[in-house]
C-alpha cells in the first residue's frame, strides 16, 4: 500500500484554459518550498459538447510532470461536485483546495500549511478583507455570510466561501460532504462544527477576475439559502 504524501493541493480549473498554466506552475514552485512530498490535483471537469479546452491542456501538462494528477470528466454537478472529486483523489495527510482563477493569492497556501502544521487547528482558511471583484460579487458574498451567520450563530467564520481551505486527513475522512453546488464551502464549515473542529482564519486580498466573467450568478443566493434552511431543518446547528 502506498504511503500517504504529506500535502495534496486541489486546484479547481473549470474553464481556465491556458490561464491555468502559469497558475499551477506558481503553485508548484511555492509548494516545493514547503515539502518535497506533495501532489497537485487538477480538476478540469467539463460540460459535454462545450468548447472548453481545459481538460486537454491539463492532461498534456500531466503527461510531462508526474506531480500533476488530472480529473477530467463530463460534469454531473457544479463546484461542489468538482471539489469532492478532487478531494477523493488526494493521498496527502493535509488536503488543500484553491480556485484556479487566480483571485485568491497562491501565497496563502504557505500560511495555511504552516499554521495547520502547528497542530492547534485542524482546518485553516482565509477571509477576504479587500476585494478587487465587482459590486455584484461583493453583494452576493455579503448576503451569503449574513444568512449563514444568522442561521448558524455558533460558527464564528467571517467568510465561509473564502479559500484556500486546508484540513487534515483525519477531519476530511470524518466529513460527510454531499453538496454538488456552491453550498460546498458552507457544508465544510458546518461539518467542522459538527465534528468539534477548531479552525483558524487569516485575512487575505481577493483579486479582480480577468479574462472571463464570474460563474457565480445571483440565483446562487436562493440556492444557497435553500440548502442552509434544509440543513437547519434536518437538525443542523
Amino acid at each position: 500500500m502506498q504511503k500517504n504524501l504529506k500535502l495534496s493541493i486541489v486546484v479547481l480549473c473549470y474553464r481556465s484554459e491556458y490561464n491555468i498554466i502559469p497558475f499551477i506552475e506558481k503553485v508548484k514552485t511555492i509548494v516545493k518550498k514547503l515539502t518535497h512530498s506533495f501532489e497537485i490535483i487538477l480538476v478540469a471537469n467539463y460540460m459535454e459538447n462545450s468548447d472548453d479546452k481545459t481538460a486537454a491542456i491539463v492532461n498534456e501538462i500531466a503527461k510531462n510532470d508526474s506531480v500533476y494528477k488530472t480529473i477530467c470528466k463530463p460534469k454531473k454537478g457544479m463546484m461542489g461536485w468538482d471539489m469532492k472529486e478532487g478531494l477523493a483523489r488526494c493521498k496527502g495527510d493535509y488536503l488543500c483546495v484553491i480556485d484556479g482563477d487566480g483571485q485568491f493569492p497562491i501565497e496563502n497556501i504557505t500560511q495555511c500549511y504552516k499554521e495547520i502544521l502547528k497542530g492547534k487547528y485542524s482546518l485553516v482558511k482565509t477571509h477576504r478583507i479587500k476585494r478587487g471583484d465587482g459590486f455584484y460579487r461583493k453583494i452576493i458574498s455579503k448576503v451569503y455570510n449574513f444568512i449563514f451567520s444568522t442561521l448558524f450563530t455558533s460558527i464564528n467564520s467571517k467568510d465561509i466561501n473564502s479559500k484556500p481551505k486546508i484540513f487534515t486527513r483525519e477531519v476530511y475522512n470524518k466529513m460527510n460532504l454531499t453538496s454538488d453546488d456552491w453550498f460546498i464551502d458552507a457544508e465544510i464549515m458546518l461539518e467542522a462544527k459538527r465534528l468539534g473542529v477548531l479552525f483558524y482564519e487569516f485575512p487575505t486580498e481577493f483579486h479582480s477576475l480577468s479574462g472571463r466573467q464570474s460563474f457565480v450568478k445571483f440565483s446562487a443566493i436562493f440556492e444557497f439559502t435553500r440548502n442552509l434552511i434544509l440543513f437547519k431543518l434536518k437538525g443542523g446547528r
